[in-house]
């Protein structure tokens, strides 16, 4: 007896079609499956027979066959065991299962319930893209796969409810589709109100927002570095559906789904210790998973105490902040994972925090400081395009009744600049400023005699490689296009030369 049942598989955050054949046939009793399983999906056969007995299904006394297709693609997981149990039950006959309507994906377990899996998202959108009328989730999934339109999805709770679903006894019904709420930062905890002071440095992160600009905050101990982090994501732009869901599909792998909100309508911030390793920053693993700059993908990755990173670990971003894609690879397979995300770091100005302080002496050498500086090398700091000095802050800052402004009316100007964006990009990949590539920024950052000579002058006396002045280029773009300005000229270029404080240095 022969049976096909379709499932799915996820490698890296893509998913790919797996079918699940079965061939029962006489012989000594016996339990085989291949394709390139591995334990966890070989672990599955206990699982299946199991799940039969609470269903008062015997288990065929017979040579039981299960081969997962295509042979030579690993598959891992507990995904497949919803659909190796529809094959065993279609290939004995007690019911009928369209291979090309439906399809399978949930775990199993051994009183018959179906458990939560990760990955989801990904699989639904491909079964989709496949044509499939439908495809059934666990329940604790429908609500995250429910996102998706085209496709009936059903939510199972037990094998038991498959079988009378299947035998027409009592059907299921497909789940209403999930339409995420605009998202208002309206009701933001964290506002830029709330920093005091610092006029400066909130100037340079919107500028960073509206440009998409990595920024690097360098300042004493207590003046405000990470409040002004932390309310980054509440002056950047919503994110779009498209962009909703691609974020959401690298969460989805790794488990991270809230049941509540099934898709991230929100621009994810992640902030790891300074003792992550490369792997944790960037992914990795004998299985291949996405680290934290995947997971901040389409937001911001904040580095506090960046300088207290090892230096390994933040050589490994050089690549990434380029490409925005990061690629890992291991004997089970290669899997490239999505990063275009926004790096703000904060470090001190020295090993005790207060070289530069108005009132507080530093008590760290020249050799000191110079060496604490150097754990950041020449080429990643290139990378960041602003480099703010953040001031210490004075009583009358702190004790101020003026309330700032807000996070609202600051990112209405960063939107009017990522509108002039959109359209200056419409024909092109590129989202927002920072994204311009080299061959482009003749065409995008054009500027007069005048600016040219005056970068000229600067560019020769601090030494500045090519690619920061590819940096200052966009910087300026970023600021004309806040002001409004068609063009670049001699002031927005001065005023981005302003911001590679560490150049200076």
């Amino acid at each position: 007896m022969f049976a096909k049942v379709s499932s799915f598989g996820i490698m890296g955050i893509n998913a790919f079609p797996v079918d699940v054949e079965i061939d029962i046939s006489r012989g000594s009793p016996q339990f085989d499956i291949v394709g390139l399983p591995d334990a966890a999906v070989r672990e599955s056969r206990e699982r299946i027979r199991a799940a039969l007995r609470a269903c008062n299904i015997k288990f065929p006394i017979s040579r039981v066959m299960i081969n997962l297709a295509p042979a030579d693609t690993k598959k891992s997981g507990s995904v497949h065991d919803m659909a190796i149990f529809m094959a065993m039950l279609h290939a004995l006959r007690l019911i009928d299962v369209s291979p090309d309507k439906c399809a399978f994906i949930g775990e199993i377990s051994l009183n018959g319930n179906i458990r939560h899996i990760n990955g989801v998202l990904s699989m639904v959108m491909l079964a989709r893209e496949m044509k499939f009328d439908s495809i059934f989730v666990p329940y604790d999934n429908s609500f995250e796969a429910s996102v998706i339109d085209g496709i009936k999805v059903y939510a199972v709770k037990n094998a038991e409810e498959l079988i009378l679903h299947f035998r027409n006894q009592k059907c299921l019904s497909p789940c209403k589709r999930y339409i995420p709420p605009k998202t208002s930062y309206d009701d933001e905890h964290l506002d830029f109100s709330d920093v005091k002071g610092q006029q400066a440095a909130k100037k340079a992160l919107e500028i960073a927002a509206a440009g998409g600009h990595n920024i690097m905050l360098v300042g004493t101990p207590g003046c405000g570095k990470s409040m002004l982090a932390k309310r980054m994501p509440s002056i950047l732009p919503p994110l779009t559906f498209e962009e909703a869901l691609e974020t959401t599909k690298i969460h989805s792998v790794m488990g991270l789904v809230d049941e509540k909100t099934p898709i991230i309508t929100k621009r994810p911030f992640r902030a790891p210790h300074h003792t992550a390793s490369e792997i944790g920053l960037v992914g990795g693993g004998t299985i291949p998973q996405p680290g934290e700059i995947s997971l901040a993908h389409n937001g911001v990755l904040f580095l506090d105490e960046i300088a207290e990173f090892s230096r390994k670990t933040l050589e490994v971003l050089r690549q990434p902040l380029e490409d925005g894609i990061v690629t890992i690879s291991r004997v089970n397979g290669t899997c490239s994972y999505p990063c275009e995300f926004m790096l703000i770091g904060a470090m001190n100005p020295c090993p005790c925090g207060y070289y530069g302080h108005p009132t507080i002496p530093c008590k760290c050498s020249p050799k000191k400081i110079e060496a604490y500086n150097s754990r950041l090398s020449g080429p990643l700091m290139e990378r960041f395009d602003l480099q703010v000095e953040v001031a210490p802050l004075d009583y009358n800052d702190l004790t101020s009744k003026v309330r700032a402004e807000s996070s609202a009316d600051v990112r209405k100007r960063v939107m009017a600049a990522r509108e002039i964006q959109k359209e200056r990009f419409k024909n092109t990949s590129i989202k927002c400023n920072a994204l311009i590539t080299p061959d482009m920024i003749q065409k995008y950052c054009p500027i007069d005699k005048e600016s040219d000579n005056f970068l000229k002058g600067i560019f020769e006396k601090m030494h500045f490689s090519g690619r920061v002045y590819g940096k200052i280029l966009k910087v300026a773009r970023t600021i004309a296009d806040l002001e409004g300005c068609e063009d670049i000229n001699k002031r927005h270029i001065s005023a981005s030369v302003q911001y590679r404080a560490l150049d200076r240095d």
